[in-house]
Formats: structure tokens, C-alpha cells, sequence
């Protein structure tokens, strides 16, 4: 059974896995899997918010602005593998939850699923979002992350529960 925590006690962690690895953002009806290493947690609005940037290119793109909600799940180290697949795979071709032997369960605060094997999950409800626009963008970033265009939409998900 999850329990709800502080995000203080696992704040660090978070940083750690975004830096590392990645996480797995989860949107959708059917859900859609995607790793992401872009993220930021920070207090907006008077909400805590998890801001998350997926490309319009992205299968998870259409999921985020339909569902209005995401879930973001830490997996341990083990997991390696999974994390891999579901940052080079598309959720067009391919059964990410399936593949990676995922169980996904239902949110606790959003209907959003969460992956039962992760050892950390936020919720969150999108709250805002707007797009990268390539004349405000330093240059260097530019070049370096977005030589074809295709820049990322930013969502700003308020943070509604944080569950170990």
C-alpha cells in the first residue's frame, strides 16, 4: 500500500533520478509511457507544481493535452532496461507497458495510472502550459537542443499527491 509523503523526504532523490537515468511520465486514456531527464519542482501560484516538456512530436503529447493530468514514477536502478526502452520507443508502435512488464495502477488523487513497481510517484493535475518560442530561447540552446525546431511545450502539473 503507497503511503502519501512530504516532498521534502524524497526531493533529492527526484533531482537525482531526473539528472540520471530519468523517470517515466505516464498520460493518457489508453496510458502512454515516455522516460523524460526535463523536469522541475517548484512552488508557482501558491501550488507546488512538477513542470514537464514534451515535444509536439512526441505520442505522449497528445495524451498530456487530452488528459489534463500525469503521473511521474521514480523507478529503482534495476529498471535500467525499461527506463531505455520507454525513451527510445514510440507508444505508436510499440506496447511500452507490456514490453517492460509494467502492472499500472489507478492514481490515488488523479485517474491517472501509476506503475506499481516505481518506488516514488507523483500526481498531478496540469494547471497551465505554453510553448518554447525560438526567438525568446538563448541561442545555445537553440542550436543545441532544437537544431530541427520541434520545441517543447512546457505543462505545469500541480503536484496533488506524492506517494511511497
Amino acid at each position: 500500500m503507497r503511503k502519501e509523503v512530504e516532498i521534502s523526504s524524497i526531493f533529492g532523490e527526484t533531482l537525482e533520478k531526473l539528472k540520471g537515468q530519468g523517470v517515466i511520465l505516464i498520460a493518457g486514456d489508453p496510458p502512454n509511457l515516455m522516460t523524460i531527464g526535463w523536469g522541475t519542482i517548484g512552488f508557482i501560484w501558491g501550488k507546488l507544481i512538477f513542470t514537464v516538456l514534451v515535444r509536439p512530436s512526441r505520442f505522449t503529447y497528445s495524451r498530456m493535452e487530452s488528459s489534463g493530468e500525469f503521473t511521474v514514477n521514480l523507478l529503482p536502478d534495476a529498471f535500467s532496461h525499461q527506463l531505455s526502452l520507454c525513451g527510445s520507443k514510440s507508444g505508436r508502435d510499440v506496447d511500452k507497458i507490456a514490453e517492460c512488464g509494467f502492472t499500472l495502477e489507478r492514481g490515488i488523487h488523479v485517474t491517472t495510472p501509476f506503475i506499481r513497481e516505481s518506488s516514488i510517484h507523483f500526481e498531478c493535475r496540469i494547471i497551465h502550459k505554453h510553448d518554447l518560442l525560438p526567438e525568446t530561447l538563448d541561442k545555445g540552446i537553440l542550436k543545441k537542443y532544437y537544431p530541427m525546431g520541434d520545441l517543447h511545450r512546457v505543462f505545469y502539473g500541480e503536484i496533488v499527491g506524492v506517494f511511497k
